[in-house]
């Protein structure tokens, strides 16, 4: 099964139909962001705390799996060199639309998160990276390319989602809203799909999922050099209908440093 291929597809179809979070943000939001007035986020509802960004926002940033015209506009917007990658090309339409619209110097790339072979070493100096790499089945090469791509003393800014998250049964959940316990972690959607219900999954827009480790999520960042700096939980908002989110944080962001040569 081709996961970039599926997931691809998915996202064009979000887009199309507008999903939330292919909605491109409004001009009164650009320009807020170029008089310093802005916030983004990595995870559904929790701003991305200030200091966790370079005080001179005029850096070189990677917005990484991160299309939609949301994010990375605002960053531009906000002074940064952005250069956003993601697998979805309707989802880079997004970006370049506010791009023209506002009058933004922004770079789009069609690519995978797991391989950011196009980039050279050390080309960024702040890779911004919201809940995204839950739909490739490994993390760990987006933490090792991420630690590639940065200059010494550069950031990682990554959203990500909670494992337990993925423990439900979210048909179910979504039929009946009903919490049931069904799966083991780590859980993947693909090891759980015949032919039928991959065809379904494409026709309705459904990405496919990995829930990963916190040792993968967490661990594979300190395994990939990284140093951790900063963390928060987030949980889903009401327009989400998330019923987990009730009871646990079901999401988590971590800001973690490429450290400087000794």
């Amino acid at each position: 099964m081709d996961h970039l291929a599926h997931n691809r597809d998915a996202w064009n179809r979000k887009a199309k139909v507008g999903d939330r979070w292919t909605v491109p943000v409004g001009p009164d939001v650009i320009a807020a962001a170029r008089r310093g007035d802005w916030s983004v986020l990595l995870t559904p509802t929790r701003p991305v705390p200030r200091p966790w960004f370079p005080a001179d926002l005029s850096c070189d940033l990677l917005a990484l799996a991160a299309g939609g015209g949301q994010q990375g506009p605002v960053l531009a917007a906000a002074g940064a060199r952005v250069t956003v990658l993601d697998n979805s090309p309707a989802q880079l339409g997004r970006d370049r639309e506010v791009a023209a619209r506002d009058g933004l110097d922004l770079v789009t790339v069609a690519g995978d998160m797991a391989d950011l072979g196009c980039f050279a070493d050390a080309s960024f100096d702040l890779v911004f990276h919201p809940v995204a790499n839950c739909f490739v089945p490994d993390v760990q090469p987006v933490w090792r390319e991420c630690f590639r791509v940065l200059r010494p003393g550069g950031a990682l800014l990554a959203g990500m989602m909670n494992p337990a998250h993925y423990v439900f049964d979210w048909e179910r959940a979504d039929r009946d809203r009903v919490l049931e316990v069904r799966w083991s972690l780590p859980h993947a959607d693909a090891d759980h799909l015949d032919e039928a219900d991959l065809a379904a999954a494409r026709e309705r827009g459904w990405p496919l999922e990995w829930s990963h480790t916190l040792e993968d999520l967490v661990g594979g960042q300190l395994a990939a050099g990284f140093v951790l700096v900063g963390f928060y939980e987030d949980r889903f908002g009401p327009q989400d209908q998330d019923l987990a989110s009730a009871h646990m944080p079901t999401l988590l962001a971590t800001r973690a440093l490429k450290p400087e040569p000794r």
